[in-house]
């Protein structure tokens, strides 16, 4: 059995902290709320708790996990040689959702970095994982708390949904607020490179240490989590469509329910009188997307849909990396789909 410890996400109750903490020291896996979605937890020091992770996730081992820390004392455990560039970044946005990929101290557990010479670290903006880090007296490796591949958990159910029974505890905090993962960026590499595009832009990266490229390679893609596998899917399969009218999507729904259930998520509303058609109206938004996305998934997933059409949204400021994870989730895009009609 799982435990479930409900916590006030601003002040978490001490005695369930020490009792996570204890898990953690000892060993075991906790689930954590963070403020972008929750984390499945392990002292990042630990070999093999570390590799229990990706056992009760069913995680490929090549792809690394994300150190999660709560003060700079913390962060000279597990990294080193940490730039300029990258001091500036941690003053401005950490706590927060950004993650800096840096060089490895070798006292990390080599699963954390899939045996790479770097380190992904993040300072939480959560009050309970930082609590939970603090009590731990160690660094907590924490990938997304859900089976490999499966939408990313914003909820404390959604997590008991994917691992009841896999891992020790659960500190349910509430749904998260920002919904999806943190942006990676890479220090390491002159100019700094986004590996995996988040809360906090591009722009915003740059107005504090200027020129920030994006990934391009494989061999730079491999130092991020989230960058290289399917990630963030439902059971369903996906259509992501993009620019196109009420009319046109209403027919697409239409034409798919001749298969079997259909769901949507987006921003446009339209009417289909059929038992089989659900839809999820969000605003058009990236941070109504964000915060509702995944479990909009899992929603659509429960009633029964075999085909979820997603409605995709500008790519400006934050829906950059709203876009990448619809992108990574879809089975097809609207002009796959197409295409495979004609041919098919």
């Amino acid at each position: 059995m799982t435990a479930v410890l409900k916590l006030n996400a601003e002040h978490p109750q001490p005695e369930a902290i020490d009792q996570a903490a204890s898990i953690i020291r000892a060993g075991g896996l906790v689930a954590f709320p963070t403020e972008t979605v929750y984390g499945l937890g392990a002292d990042a020091m630990n070999e093999s708790a570390i590799r229990r992770i990706f056992e009760a996730k069913g995680r490929p081992a090549d792809n690394p996990l994300i150190v999660h820390v709560c003060d700079h004392a913390m962060l000279d455990l597990v990294a080193t040689d940490v730039s300029a560039k990258a001091e500036a970044l941690i003053a401005a946005f950490w706590p927060g959702p950004l993650t800096l990929v840096l060089n490895r101290r070798p006292a990390v557990a080599r699963s954390v970095s899939a045996g790479l010479a770097t380190v992904a670290v993040r300072m939480p903006g959560s009050q309970i994982a930082l609590d939970l880090i603090r009590q731990a007296q160690t660094p907590i490796a924490a990938p997304s708390a859900n089976l490999s591949g499966r939408p990313s958990p914003t909820t404390a159910a959604h997590v008991a949904s994917d691992l009841e029974g896999r891992i020790e505890m659960i500190l349910d905090g509430g749904a998260t607020n920002i919904g999806i993962e943190s942006t990676v960026l890479d220090t390491t590499s002159e100019p700094p490179v986004i590996l995996r595009p988040g809360w906090v832009t591009r722009e915003q990266l740059a107005e504090v240490i200027g020129r920030v490229e994006l990934a391009a390679t494989d061999e730079e893609l491999k130092r991020s989590p989230g960058t290289r596998h399917r990630h963030y899917s439902p059971r369903a399969n996906i259509v992501l469509v993009e620019n196109y009218s009420s009319k046109s999507m209403e027919q697409l729904a239409e034409s798919l329910l001749r298969n079997g259930p259909v769901g949507f998520i987006g921003h446009t509303r339209f009417a289909i009188d059929h038992p089989g058609f659900n839809a999820i109206v969000l605003n058009n938004s990236a941070e109504d997307y964000a915060r509702f996305i995944y479990s909009a998934f899992r929603e659509l997933d429960e009633l029964g849909a075999s085909i979820i059409i997603v409605e995709g949204i500008s790519e400006a400021g934050e829906g950059v990396a709203v876009m990448d994870r619809l992108r990574r989730a879809a089975s097809e895009t609207r002009s796959q789909l197409v295409s495979r009609d004609l041919n098919g």
